[in-house]
Order: C-alpha cells, then structure tokens, then sequence
C-alpha cells in the first residue's frame, strides 16, 4: 500500500520539511533546556515543543492496577438469558450486535429444520 507515484512524492516532501525544521527545533529545545539550568524556565515555552501533562493526571501505579474483585466472583451480570442455537433472547430478539444478513442466515436454519419449503424469488419456467 502507498506506492503510488502522489504518496512517494508526499513522503519525500515531508522528509525535506523535516530535514529544513530540525535545526530549528533542536536550537528552541536547547535554549529552553539551557533557561532550565538557570532556573527561568516557564511552561509556555516547553509547552511550544512538546506536550505538557500535570503530574496531578499521571497515572499512579495503584491506579493501573485491577480492582479487587467483587463478592460474586467477579463474575458479569447477564441481563438477558440467550438460546446459544437460536441466539434469541427472552423477548424473541437477536443481539444488537448481530446483522441484518446473519439474522435471515440464522432465521434460515431455524425455518429449515421446521421442514417448512423455502419460496424460491424469480420466474417458474
């Protein structure tokens, strides 16, 4: 992918802008490491370079961890009980996150195994 004549072109270009900022870059980033030694340093300009984060946002290592399982076992709750073959719940629905095309395929089988005929569309020579 991305082997067309307008990609490769993109890419070289990004490649000489890269190459045209960098000194730049690398001369802000020095300045505003050289005011840190000094003590003058100020958010914003660290904030032009790279992304700021308080440390009040960082994640503590306690945090990340998985909470401690509830007294069920930490088992889900299930709201609905589902027939596994069918896949209809309770009410006579299908999952939200099943298709249009899996529910006739699904509902095909079903009907099938009733033994009723299937009705073939299009023209009876």
């Amino acid at each position: 992918m991305a082997k067309s004549l307008r990609s490769k072109w993109r890419r070289k270009m990004r490649a000489e802008k890269r190459k045209k900022v960098a000194p730049k870059e690398l001369a802000r980033l020095k300045t505003v490491l050289g005011q840190g030694e000094k003590g003058e340093i100020t958010m914003k300009d660290v904030a032009e370079i790279a992304t700021v984060v308080p440390p009040e946002k960082v994640k503590k290592p306690e945090d990340v961890e998985m909470q401690k399982e509830d007294a069920d076992g930490g088992k889900m709750d299930l709201d609905t009980k589902r027939n596994k073959k069918t896949m209809l719940d309770d009410q006579g629905r299908y999952p939200v996150w099943m298709n249009q095309r899996q529910v006739k395929k699904v509902k095909a089988k079903r009907t099938a195994k009733k033994g009723k005929p299937k009705i073939k569309k299009g023209l009876a020579w």
